[in-house]
């Protein structure tokens, strides 16, 4: 008479850990709760806001160089009354949103291009490597000369800063796609225009979308170099304008707002993640 030995532990079901492994504060790649995550979201900020607070209420680091919050409220407050806050807002978003639709717009459809035919990667492989390592720093004074020094100017900075990365990482996420995946619609009787529209082009969207969350961060880390010459508004011009006066409360403050801002809009991208593509994780 045999008898059969239970095993129990990670090796029972090869397809799910065990719940040793998915326990505690730190499983690996599995959820926590979300009284957790909400906790460990703040606790960061909280800490470093509080040490912020008590280095420089105790003068332990001289104004110039580190003001405290008090300092960067009482700025933000003096500009909101005066109204300039607002406009360098409104004029800094305008520009990242334009520069960063026009590098959208035609970096979709090159990198499809890119990802899915042999011939346009080639065309294109040797003038994308020699663009992509190009300082956009050193291109400004060649922008003022072709375009001058209005918008155009900026969003052209902006659109450099961040086009060249955008085709390449939309033709990485078109080429994701399994090849069985291509196949099978061939033989569904699919064109390739066909193969491209309705099954590369959707099952790709969502990586598509990770894409614009990404090069839509680095507009607005452009955004001080895109207003260096010639603003006369903007927060990258009011930062520039600030250090000439030592005026570190004010670029604290344009530091933080160009933060905030961008957080909004990254948020605003997960948000429609979540509602367009509801069966998938972010970053999967």
């Amino acid at each position: 008479m045999s008898v059969k030995r239970n095993r129990t532990g990670p090796v029972a079901d090869a397809g799910r850990p065990s719940a040793s492994v998915r326990s505690g504060l730190l499983p690996l790649r599995e959820e926590i709760s979300p009284r957790a995550y909400a906790v460990a979201s703040v606790s960061l900020v909280i800490v470093t806001l509080a040490a912020w607070i008590f280095v420089t209420q105790r003068g332990l680091v001289d104004p110039i160089f580190l003001p405290g919050p008090k300092a960067i409220w009482d700025a933000a407050v003096s500009m909101i009354r005066d109204g300039t806050l607002w406009t360098d807002m409104v004029a800094s978003v305008y520009r990242i949103m334009v520069g960063w639709a026009l590098s959208t717009i035609a970096a979709v459809p090159l990198g499809l291009l890119i990802g899915n035919f042999r011939l346009f990667e080639a065309l294109f492989d040797i003038p994308i490597a020699l663009t992509r390592y190009m300082p956009v720093v050193a291109l400004i004074p060649l922008t003022i000369l072709w375009i001058g020094v209005g918008d155009t100017q900026k969003f052209m900075i902006i659109f450099l800063g961040t086009f060249v990365q955008e085709v390449l990482m939309i033709a990485d996420n078109v080429k994701s796609v399994p090849k069985d995946m291509i196949n099978v619609a061939y033989t569904f009787g699919y064109s390739k225009w066909e193969v491209l529209w309705r099954v590369i082009l959707p099952y790709s969207l969502p990586g598509i979308l990770d894409t614009f969350r990404l090069t839509i961060g680095w507009a607005w880390t452009y955004l001080v170099v895109a207003e260096l010459v010639a603003a006369n508004t903007g927060l990258g011009y009011r930062i520039m304008a600030a250090q000439r006066y030592l005026a570190t409360d004010v670029i604290f403050l344009g530091i933080v707002i160009i933060g905030i801002l961008g957080m909004i809009t990254d948020l605003s991208l997960k948000f429609l993640y979540r509602r367009l593509f509801p069966w998938m994780k972010e970053g999967d």
